[in-house]
């Protein structure tokens, strides 16, 4: 008896969602682990990455999913790998949140990414609240409300670059055939 396949275009349209899942996740992976530099801002200092960068460009081309998965799982599977264990939990509920935020209002109405003033407006108002959780994050690591404000100019930076980078990259990739 001959074994018969279905095409099935639900099941190809999975398919190619777990595709670009694991490829947003990989690239703020990569990213954020072979371009960064590390801040000599106290001992808790930070990093400056492009890993924001790429966060904010899956976010803006794929939206609110994507952008959660992607910044959760990429930034979070970093700090694992990467000496920043301490930090994964953070990592993970920060870069999911601003990923999600960023995609929520960048897809809102119907604009699925197209408005450079909403992507920037998503983005910029998406960097207060992955800075707020990094700070709690570190008062509860360090018991103090004090030390964790030397990581605050260094989200800042990394926050700021990585918009400066992503949206002119992102109108670029609207403009490709794969998103019209």
């Amino acid at each position: 008896m001959q074994k018969t396949t279905s095409y099935s275009p639900a099941a190809n349209s999975r398919t190619l969602d777990l595709i670009l899942s694991a490829m947003a996740i990989a690239l703020v992976f990569v990213a954020t682990l072979l371009l960064n530099i590390r801040l000599p801002i106290a001992a808790n200092g930070g990093l400056v990455h492009l890993g924001t960068a790429m966060l904010f460009i899956i976010a803006i081309l794929f939206g609110p999913k994507k952008g959660l998965i992607a910044g959760a799982i990429g930034m979070g599977l970093f700090d694992l790998v990467s000496g920043w264990t301490l930090w994964a939990p953070i990592t993970i509920v920060a870069r999911g949140l601003q990923g999600y935020l960023v995609g929520k209002i960048a897809w809102s109405g119907g604009r699925n990414g197209s408005s450079t003033a909403f992507n920037i407006f998503a983005a910029t108002l998406s960097i207060p609240l992955m800075v707020a959780i990094y700070y709690v994050g570190e008062a509860i690591i360090f018991s103090s409300w004090i030390i964790p404000a030397a990581s605050i100019p260094g989200n800042l930076v990394q926050n700021f670059v990585g918009l400066i980078i992503a949206i002119p990259v992102a109108v670029a990739l609207k403009k490709t055939p794969f998103f019209k």
